[in-house]
């Protein structure tokens, strides 16, 4: 049974922890931290169902240590999930709900004291809006750069790369900000673009996103990478973009792997700069490199080249994509 106290970090085991700045710390385990030493790597899934292999390959990361999930909303439904999943000192999760909780020094604590992080779904303009600048931000970032591992879905997803579309104006829409939005007006206004929330190094110029082939995101994501570009952010941009029931799993040395019944994942590339790229003018963008890797298949993101994948080329033209591969397939 769970019940409330006052947190005192390391002293929750099986509790449910609340304070005035209005974040939660729900954990299941050991009530005391370990000190183990985990391995870098990044779990990014695509959205839909949870796959279980992806969050062992990510628990096995931890090394038996603390796994901490980080939430906006919702509840501490993963919590029980991995602890059947894995063996670990702990699973937590830490619901930071407002930019005010964010700038709670006890957060980070608890962040930094996690083996793994993983981002939970959601709305990542609430990741990007409350961890902006604060506490938190950093601390994620001091486990990136201490070698810890890291993973994310959907909304935990768009936020793993150093680019990333912040849905920032989706409070103004119910509707999914659509590749039929953007393909007309690459600078439509919901066109919300983000950078260096996170600082992982292998992801570094890229942009990732979720939920890819599902609800056809590839035209948008073309005008995300055209607007980095137009906009001076990079000029050599990448995209890492994958389907729901799919997932990515990188090793610290770039070299990734591809699991799950999902369409598997999308590497994009740039050939060059987008021919039109102007406010309420349809897009103008040629030879976008694409290679599509299917479940049991692998990339090196270090070299942005894979194996046992299927290579073609994109363009779009006013607005409209063209495809290189058999039968016009943008996918």
């Amino acid at each position: 049974m769970t019940r409330i106290l006052t947190f005192f970090l390391g002293l929750c085991c099986a509790v449910t922890c609340t304070h005035a700045s209005s974040y939660q710390y729900i954990r299941l385990g050991q009530k005391a931290d370990v000190q183990t030493r985990p391995s870098a790597g990044i779990a990014m899934m695509g959205g839909g169902s949870d796959l279980d292999e992806a969050f062992r390959w990510l628990c096995k990361k931890a090394n038996s240590g603390d796994f901490l999930v980080l939430r906006a909303r919702g509840d501490d439904d993963y919590n029980p999930y991995i602890n059947d999943l894995c063996k670990l000192n702990s699973v937590a999760t830490l619901i930071i709900p407002d930019h005010e909780s964010a700038q709670d020094p006890a957060v980070a604590e608890i962040i930094r004291h996690a083996e793994a992080v993983f981002i939970a779904g959601g709305d990542q303009s609430r990741y990007v809006n409350f961890w902006r600048g604060t506490p938190v931000q950093e601390a994620i970032n001091a486990n990136l750069a201490a070698g810890k591992p890291i993973g994310g879905t959907s909304a935990g997803l768009a936020v793993l790369g150093e680019f990333a579309y912040g849905a920032l104006g989706d409070a103004l829409d119910d509707d999914d900000l659509a590749s039929t939005d953007v393909l007309p007006d690459p600078y439509f206004r919901r066109v919300t673009l983000v950078r260096g929330l996170l600082d992982n190094a292998r992801l570094r110029g890229v942009l990732t996103d979720s939920h890819f082939a599902k609800r056809d995101r590839m035209g948008r994501s073309l005008g995300f990478l055209a607007r980095i570009m137009q906009d001076g952010w990079s000029q050599h941009p990448r995209e890492i973009a994958i389907d729901e029931g799919s997932a990515v799993l990188v090793e610290e040395d770039g070299k990734a792997v591809v699991v799950g019944p999902g369409k598997g994942a999308y590497f994009l590339r740039p050939t060059g700069t987008p021919q039109v790229c102007q406010p309420k003018t349809p897009l103008t963008f040629r030879n976008i490199a694409v290679y599509r890797v299917p479940a049991g298949a692998h990339f090196d993101i270090a070299k942005w080249d894979g194996e046992r994948g299927v290579s073609y080329s994109l363009s779009v033209e006013q607005g409209v994509i063209h495809s290189t591969q058999a039968g016009g397939s943008t996918y």
